[in-house]
């Protein structure tokens, strides 16, 4: 995928999630870089193409009319609550990086493009809601070699082969009509139809070996009707024993643990209560850390020790 593709799909997503009510196709074209100066035939096929694109990859765009009293035009939004990620577990190394990368993102602002969409939908009347911006906030690293060739092949419905390897397990070739990609635990899956198993399969890409290799042609399958990639994933992933911890955070902070609480309660003005699930304690430690002095370990005892030692290791050796 070129860079101005990724670029305009992300300003695409951006649009419509920041803005409250349905927008039009016109006012999608004025508003985006890439849309923008491009004939009326071109820009249909731009957009239909991103919007199939953003939905193929689990995003979910709505169409509605405007007005709900007067069915005469219709908008596109997407349903910010199907883009939450489920929890993330990160080892001490890719929570540094994921909050350095947050922290870029908060400081640097948009892109220009971006932001420009952004103030011609406010001068235009429109009711924005920035806030949302925090959804595509980046917050997992897409660093496997394999990931571009899957992706690639994900967005044209390609079929593909490749190497792969489970623990203690030797390397065997698989073959895959991907679906979608996912990211869990801090790592991204594909999920799709292994034609070797002749059933849905999901793959780590960390595990993929060597490259990806095309052995079909772009659009020669169709993913079922109906499909969850997310829901997918979570169901063929396999289960893991989770804990519960309660923290102290400071207000307006930490928003990847205050996305996936099971309860939250403000404490004072400064700081609320949460309290948060997780799988492995070594990776939450460093999720932890990665939010520096915004959240205090209560409880459990165990995982409260083992961030002061890392604080203790850190401190030693500055």
């Amino acid at each position: 995928m070129s860079a101005a593709r990724s670029e305009r799909l992300m300003n695409l997503l951006i649009t419509l999630l920041v803005t409250r009510q349905p927008i039009t196709k016109e006012r999608l074209r004025d508003v985006i870089e890439g849309y923008r100066g491009s004939s009326e035939e071109a820009f249909e096929k731009m957009f239909e193409r991103d919007k199939e694109e953003l939905r193929s990859l689990g995003i979910p765009i709505d169409v509605a009319y405007l007005d709900k009293f007067f069915e005469d035009e219709m908008g596109y939004q997407v349903d910010r609550g199907a883009l939450e990620l489920p929890p993330i577990d990160l080892n001490a190394e890719e929570a540094a990086v994921v909050g350095l990368a947050a922290r870029v993102w908060q400081h640097a602002g948009l892109a220009e493009a971006t932001s420009s969409a952004v103030l011609k939908l406010k001068a235009g009347g429109a009711e924005v809601d920035r806030a949302a911006l925090d959804i595509v906030q980046p917050e997992v690293s897409a660093d496997e070699p394999s990931f571009d060739a899957l992706w690639e092949a994900t967005s044209t419905r390609t079929p593909v082969s490749f190497d792969y390897h489970r623990a203690a397990s030797p390397a065997t070739r698989r073959h895959l009509e991907p679906w979608g990609m996912v990211t869990a635990r801090g790592r991204w899956y594909v999920a799709g139809f292994d034609t070797d198993r002749g059933e849905p399969r999901l793959f780590r890409l960390s595990r993929i070996l060597g490259d990806v290799t095309v052995i079909g042609e772009a659009g020669s399958y169709e993913v079922p009707p109906g499909t969850d990639v997310r829901a997918l994933a979570t169901a063929l992933a396999p289960p893991r024993e989770t804990h519960t911890a309660t923290l102290k955070v400071r207000a307006d902070r930490a928003l990847g643990l205050r996305r996936r609480a099971q309860t939250l309660e403000s404490i004072d003005e400064s700081w609320d209560l949460l309290s948060v699930e997780y799988a492995d304690r070594d990776s939450f430690a460093g999720e932890i850390l990665s939010y520096l002095d915004a959240v205090v370990v209560l409880e459990p005892a165990s995982l409260r020790a083992q961030v002061r030692e890392r604080l203790a290791s850190l401190v030693s050796a500055s």
